[in-house]
């Protein structure tokens, strides 16, 4: 059995409840769109080169984000703690698990951050802006900058989430109905012959449906922020569902798009699709329209991770009474759990382990969907009296089909590589071993 973590001293501030659905849709939308959409659609087209299928495996994967999302909103309905997933597991299944998907979160999130913020570098000197700057350098600059606006407070941080969603959204919008509505250009060329393009197996669906899930990562970004959003108990859902909803809108136009301009064939042989669709139709100019794209929808990602990771930190230290990072500014900004997250993000974009931390991560954080799953069924059990303003609809069905969905990611991301995801749990197991040891020692000495 857990203790509720104590709460913050009234000198040092505390996390402001002045977020609202937009917000919670913004940071889902933020945060999810982003590369996948734009490189994404042509690793699906190797596996699947039918158009109707295509379309329908992108409506699947929104489908099933849609199912997944349902144990998330309960609990974070019901709890109503910031951290997400942390709190999720350290309420259903002890301090220790908790501290273990805490740290697993966290971690992996800072790879994450690190490699956006290199890719968002090399797309600036690919517009030839600042080419006589390191890329590393530049990576860095992008997430103290994005840092400083956080550091300005919930409310600033939150709408600078909400106008560069509308921007990327917006942006996305206008490059569909350039591609609908243009005439073609000349064809792309493609190094996949069409008869080898029409086979169609098992094993290459299951690779568009991989490939096509991970472009949905990060719906769960809404669920950080239940101490900060109103009436978290129906926000949460709102926004979590909604985004979902308006990132499967925009994954499913933008792929009917696309298949508007190229054969799947086309979309197989390509690295980038949509430069080569954009190219097809807006000529030279395709290049920089679809650089300028990618440079907001990666700083909008970086503006979503750098807004949410400080939150797992503030949570986890709250719980284990490490006041420094939980200092909350007058303006709910937690800043020195902020400092430590762009600190680590920019480190590791500079030095370049963030490759192996993204590496390690796939494993972890997709035991960690298993636990959240799980724990909604654990919770359901153990507190049926506990209020849940949103409770998924036909239960247990939903969280026992996400559970299997994630428990066979898991599976598959362990038996492909099984000695990296031994070094993942290896170093987790280290990284838990020491937190615990340093929590106990200052439990004994206070």
């Amino acid at each position: 059995m857990t203790t509720e973590p104590q709460a913050a001293q009234p000198d040092r501030g505390h996390l402001l409840r002045v977020l609202g659905v937009t917000f919670g849709v913004a940071v889902v939308v933020g945060g999810v769109i982003g590369q996948g959409i734009l490189r994404t659609p042509g690793v699906v087209a190797e596996g699947v080169q039918n158009p109707t299928i295509i379309i329908g495996l992108w409506c699947v994967a929104g489908l099933v984000a849609w199912i997944d999302a349902m144990s998330t909103v309960e609990l974070a309905a019901s709890i109503r703690k910031t951290g997400g997933p942390y709190i999720f597991a350290r309420r259903a299944f002890g301090s220790l698990t908790g501290l273990a998907v805490g740290v697993c979160d966290w971690l992996g999130n800072m790879g994450g951050i690190a490699f956006i913020a290199v890719v968002f570098g090399e797309y600036l000197h690919r517009l030839g802006v600042a080419s006589s700057v390191p890329i590393g350098v530049l990576a860095l600059l992008i997430v103290v900058v994005v840092g400083s606006v956080q550091w300005l407070g919930t409310k600033v941080g939150g709408r600078s989430q909400e106008i560069g969603s509308a921007v990327k959204a917006a942006l996305f919008t206008v490059l569909i109905i350039g591609l609908f509505l243009a005439p073609r250009g000349a064809p792309v060329a493609t190094e996949i012959a069409p008869a080898t393009a029409a086979a169609l197996t098992f094993g290459g669906i299951v690779m568009a449906l991989r490939a096509i899930s991970g472009t949905y990562y990060g719906w769960n970004s809404a669920s950080y922020f239940c101490e900060e959003v109103v009436d978290p108990g129906r926000t949460i859902a709102r926004a979590t569902f909604s985004g979902i909803a308006v990132v499967t809108v925009i994954y499913v136009l933008a792929n009917l798009a696309y298949l508007n301009v190229l054969t799947p064939a086309e979309m197989a042989g390509s690295n980038l699709v949509a430069a080569d669709a954009a190219g097809r139709v807006f000529g030279d100019v395709a290049g920089p329209i679809v650089t300028a794209i990618s440079l907001v929808s990666l700083v909008t990602i970086i503006n979503a991770m750098v807004m949410v990771f400080p939150r797992v930190l503030f949570a986890m230290a709250r719980e284990y009474q490490i006041s420094a990072l939980t200092r909350v500014a007058a303006n709910g900004t937690p800043r020195l759990a902020l400092i430590a997250t762009v600190l680590a993000g920019g480190l590791l974009a500079t030095i370049g382990v963030y490759e192996t931390l993204l590496t390690f991560s796939t494993s972890l954080l997709a035991l960690m969907s298993v636990l959240v799953n799980a724990a909604v069924i654990v919770l359901r059990v153990r507190e049926p009296d506990l209020e849940r303003p949103w409770k998924m609809p036909l239960y247990p069905l939903p969280a026992i089909i996400a559970l299997t969905i994630n428990t066979t990611l898991f599976v598959i991301f362990v038996v492909e590589d099984p000695l990296t995801a031994g070094k993942a749990f290896g170093m987790l197991a280290v990284l838990i071993g020491l937190a615990w040891l340093l929590v106990r020692r200052k439990r004994a000495a206070a």
